[in-house]
């Protein structure tokens, strides 16, 4: 069997929470020995967010396992000159340096990629921020519910007009993030395998969260006028949901041409609504989109939605179910395409837990190893990095990790 993808390379994990540690996990999972650093005692905040049951093992949880999986963990206390010491040596031998500390710490710890690239000008730098590398706003905390969904505007367009905002998920914007800032870094290591050089990768919650409304946003950049989107958010009777008679919900998309609105009708058993004169141009039908709608969804009610799904699947119609979370547990397409793993420990099962959307055929993941316990490779990391057995016990005795 060929080596992993990122057999040999050198990462160190130095973020937090969510989407930062996404991406490290992503090398992970290709080979990477990816060192997570938490801080002594308590570590990673996201150890502590798995509180859906079952936790399996306290600071192990799913959310855990999800995130940090085929990683080792390293404690350390780098508010103290020792631990310091210990990441200035990993950087020093690392390929790719993951921080989403905020710019004020890091100037403060002198981790910025100024302060570290003399140390190892071949590494990567990647950098993860709220708001972006410059302006007001560089050193702003924040996470992806306020950066990536509340600023970017997609929270304030994701709701129908006088209706409140729609929170976001945990991690909604973070995973997508995480891919890019995953990206970012395997995009600067080609170019060193190129040239040679290091160099800074960065992104933001901020970018991301532009980047999935810029469906729309992109009329603003291109100086147009979003007030007539604002005043016609009543969708389309063809872009709607539509309760069936076992009360799921049924989104039609894209129904755009005379052929599939003949097709969709055909399957309704509703054919008078195309020769009825309110509807009987595409233009009439957007004016009383509202009417159409309603007309349709008396229809889709008298019918369950596996009814309906079978017909429209039969006469090829876009249409499907609004999944309910609790079923991606025994989603059978879930299954068969890997979209959820298995962490594997002797000592203690684990639940699958998703993963990434990265597959590639000729790269195929490491096994699934169980995300580390706080500090369980400390030891065995420190020795690595030339330190002996009475340093080691020093820095444990006093903290430091």
């Amino acid at each position: 069997m060929a080596d992993p993808l990122f057999d040999g390379l050198r990462v160190v994990d130095a973020a937090t929470v969510i989407a930062a540690p996404a991406a490290a996990m992503m090398l992970a999972d290709f080979g990477a020995d990816v060192v997570k650093v938490e801080r002594p005692g308590q570590g990673d905040m996201l150890r502590s967010l798995s509180r859906t049951a079952p936790p399996r093992e306290p600071g192990n949880g799913w959310f855990w396992q999800m995130e940090s999986r085929n990683k080792r963990s390293l404690t350390l206390d780098l508010k103290t000159e020792r631990g310091m010491e210990v990441i200035r040596r990993l950087v020093a031998q690392c390929d790719v340096f993951i921080t989403n500390q905020p710019y004020d710490s890091r100037e403060a710890m002198a981790l910025t990629y100024e302060d570290l690239k003399p140390l190892n000008p071949r590494m990567i730098y990647a950098s993860l921020t709220a708001y972006g590398e410059h302006g007001a706003e560089r050193n702003r905390k924040s996470f992806d519910q306020l950066a990536y969904w509340a600023r970017s505007g997609l929270m304030d367009l994701m709701r129908e007009a006088g209706t409140t905002p729609t929170q976001g998920l945990p991690g909604m914007g973070d995973h997508p993030t995480g891919v890019a800032l995953y990206a970012g870094i395997v995009t600067a290591l080609l170019r060193r395998e190129q040239t040679g050089e290091g160099g800074m990768v960065h992104t933001s919650l901020l970018a991301n969260g532009l980047w999935s409304v810029s469906g729309v946003a992109g009329t603003v950049m291109a100086g147009g006028d979003l007030s007539n989107f604002r005043a016609n958010r009543v969708e389309s009777a063809m872009m709607r949901v539509y309760e069936a008679r076992d009360g799921r919900w049924l989104q039609l998309n894209m129904v755009r041409n005379d052929e599939l609105l003949a097709r969709l009708f055909t399957a309704m058993e509703a054919e008078p609504l195309l020769t009825d004169e309110r509807f009987a141009t595409r233009r009439d039908m957007w004016e009383n989109r509202v009417e159409l709608g309603d007309a349709i969804q008396e229809v889709i009610a008298t019918r369950t939605s596996d009814d309906w799904l079978a017909r429209f699947e039969a006469l090829d119609v876009p249409v499907n179910r609004i999944a309910f979370v609790e079923e991606a547990g025994t989603d059978e397409q879930i299954r068969v395409n890997g979209m959820a793993v298995t962490p594997q420990d002797d000592a203690a099962e684990q639940p699958p837990v998703i993963t990434h959307p990265i597959k590639i055929t000729s790269a195929p993941p490491v096994p699934p190893r169980r995300a580390p316990r706080l500090g369980e490779h400390s030891a065995e990391i420190l020795a690595e990095l030339g330190y002996d057995a009475e340093a080691i016990r020093a820095m444990a005795d006093d903290g430091v990790i």
